[in-house]
Order: structure tokens, then C-alpha cells, then sequence
């Protein structure tokens, strides 16, 4: 009987055995994932992307919006409302469709450079999103296996602790009919 018992704690100390390397596994195969996302590179600009960033925030906002249509407005009306001497852009405005040409040449370039590089940080978020989904499908992975292996572990453990009850029973039955 004392054999009975031991068989039983040894299957149960394998069986934690089988699910400690399960999880030493998991760790080991999810490692490289945690690393990057923990540590992420941090972001060192150059002089010409920092200010492509600022000119990109200036230029696309209500502020920049704003004092360009102040200045228009000012420049529009000197020229209108002045003295023929003082102008210094007459009425077809060519020198501010001049200037207005060259401030949309230099500024979209310098937007989409701006853009690249938050294309280039989204896709490395949508990196970090993918990496994350895949730690969480490990882990579910790891579960199943786990249910699995305890499930398997728990039907062995209960059909021999039955057998062992079954021997037991036939003893005392040899027992009760050797004493009869």
C-alpha cells in the first residue's frame, strides 16, 4: 500500500516536472519578444529631421494658417492702397506669387520628410502591435499545452489510483474469503 502511495506522489512530481519545462520553454521562446519591447531604440534625430518636424508642425497649423493670411492681407492692401511711389509690388502681385511659389517649393519637401519618418515610427509600432500579438498567441499556446498535459496527467493518476483501488479490493476479498 505504502508503494501505492509513492507511485502516486512520483507521477505527481512528474507531472509538475512536465509543466516547469513547459514553462522554462515558453520563456525562453518569448525572451527575444520581450526584449524589444521593453527596450525600445530610442529616436535620435539629426539637425535637418528636427526641424522638418518643426516646420512640418508650423506649417500644418491654424497659427501658420492664420498670420499667412495676415500677411497677405497686409501685403495686398500697401500695394493697393498706396502711393504709386511706395509700391513696391504692383497690382498683379508677381513678387508675392513669386515668394508664395518659392514658400510651397521649400515646404513640401521638407512635410514629406517630416511624414517619412512618422511612416517610418508607424511602422515600427504596427512591428511592436505584431510582436505583441504574437507573445499573447504563445501564451494561449502555452496554456493549451498545459490544460493538455494536466488533463493527461490527471486520467493516468486516476486510473491508477482505480487499479490501485481494484488491487486493494481483491486483497480484501482474498482476505475475507481465506477467513470464511
Amino acid at each position: 500500500m505504502n508503494t501505492d502511495i509513492k507511485n502516486l506522489l512520483k507521477s505527481e512530481d512528474e507531472q509538475l516536472t512536465k509543466l516547469q519545462q513547459i514553462v522554462q520553454q515558453t520563456i525562453a521562446e518569448e525572451k527575444l519578444i520581450v526584449e524589444n519591447l521593453l527596450h525600445q531604440p530610442k529616436e535620435v534625430l539629426t539637425r535637418g529631421q528636427s526641424i522638418s518636424d518643426k516646420v512640418a508642425s508650423f506649417g500644418g497649423s491654424w497659427k501658420f494658417i492664420i498670420s499667412f493670411s495676415i500677411i497677405l492681407t497686409i501685403w495686398v492692401l500697401f500695394n493697393t492702397l498706396s502711393p504709386q511711389r511706395d509700391e513696391f509690388d504692383p497690382y498683379p502681385f508677381i513678387l508675392m506669387n513669386l515668394v508664395l511659389s518659392a514658400i510651397a517649393a521649400l515646404q513640401a519637401p521638407i512635410i514629406m520628410m517630416s511624414q517619412n519618418r512618422k511612416e517610418e515610427k508607424d511602422r515600427k509600432r504596427s512591428e511592436n502591435d505584431y510582436l505583441i500579438n504574437l507573445k499573447a498567441e504563445l501564451e494561449v499556446r502555452s496554456l493549451h499545452q498545459k490544460i493538455d498535459l494536466l488533463l493527461q496527467e490527471q486520467i493516468k493518476v486516476l486510473f491508477d489510483s482505480q487499479a490501485a483501488q481494484l488491487e486493494i479490493l481483491k486483497n480484501i476479498e482474498i482476505k475475507l474469503n481465506a477467513s470464511k
